[in-house]
């Protein structure tokens, strides 16, 4: 029984995941108004509060080597890549993922809100230019 469920479970799992990368990367670039305070993306994008999310799809943890990282953040991913997968559940509550980062934001409950955030970062090489 207990087999079945963790199957069942990583099925489900693999439908979310496949529905957070196929979001609707215009409705993104609205939601990202609301981490734009903290992060920037595109082209001649700098570090704020928070580091620069270009090329953040599958790139390892705390890899803007002229941004400081919380001491919580380098230990929770190391040797981690922020995957479609880990960026959906760090983005429904950051706290959840890396307890003591220095992340303040609540998250974004709704799921296509994340979806199409993570399709809008997605568009980002690492040099801010869009794919």
């Amino acid at each position: 029984m207990q087999r079945l469920l963790m199957i069942a479970g990583t099925a489900l799992l693999a439908l979310t995941v496949h529905a957070s990368a196929d979001g609707d990367p215009a409705k993104g670039e609205k939601v990202f108004k609301k981490c734009a305070a903290c992060h920037a993306v595109g082209e001649g994008a700098k570090n704020k509060v928070g580091p620069v999310l270009n090329g953040i799809v599958d790139r390892p943890f705390g890899a803007i080597e002229d941004y400081k990282y919380s001491k919580s953040l380098l230990e929770v991913g190391d040797g981690k890549v922020w995957d479609v997968e880990t960026l959906d559940v760090y983005l429904i509550k950051p706290k959840d993922l890396i307890p003591k980062g220095k992340m303040a934001f609540a998250g974004l409950k709704k799921e296509d809100d994340r979806a199409n955030v993570i399709a809008y970062l997605a568009q980002f090489n690492e040099d801010g230019t869009a794919q």
